[in-house]
């Protein structure tokens, strides 16, 4: 598993590494109006999953308005933003910051994206910052585990693989 401080602190990732060339795991999140939301709802698109511990923190926000802007310039691309905030924070969240582009997704009720792409720490019962691309086939292009949970992801890395993935 990939080693994971948050604040300096080690922590214990929950749940399965994901590795690039694999087929993407299947999960199961609740979007904003609580339905249940499956990586076959987004079958054939490209998805950048942006993983943040909660939305209203400040490395979480900048993450997630800078995969918002990038966004608008990716064709075919969905761009998801998980985390184990409520759905109805996410909600807010978006609204009250005027966010179009990006689908934020929750994990609070059964930790299934956490765990199958093992992103959930133990010790905070969150999930570690993380960056995965899917491609249209549902292949792993690209992967970031922050080895630090307070930094930032390799943003250009992550929308270079986006672009790249068909």
């Amino acid at each position: 598993m990939a080693n994971v401080t948050f604040k300096g602190n080690p922590i214990t990732l929950l749940g399965n590494e994901v590795k690039v060339g694999e087929q993407a795991p299947n999960f199961t999140l609740l979007a904003n109006d609580l339905s249940p939301v499956t990586l076959d709802t987004y079958k054939g698109a490209v998805k950048l999953i942006s993983v943040v511990p909660s939305i209203d923190t400040g490395v979480c926000d900048a993450q997630t308005r800078r995969f918002n802007e990038e966004a608008s310039k990716l064709d075919n691309v969905k761009v998801l933003t998980v985390s184990m905030d409520l759905p109805f924070a996410q909600k807010r969240w978006c609204a009250s910051n005027g966010l179009e582009n990006v689908v934020t997704l929750s994990d609070h009720r059964d930790l299934s994206f956490g765990e199958a792409y093992g992103v959930t720490m133990k010790e905070l019962r969150l999930l570690a910052r993380a960056v995965f691309v899917i491609d249209s086939n549902d292949k792993v292009t690209y992967v970031e585990y922050v080895s630090e949970g307070t930094s930032h992801p390799n943003y250009e890395a992550a929308i270079e693989a986006a672009k790249a993935a068909k």
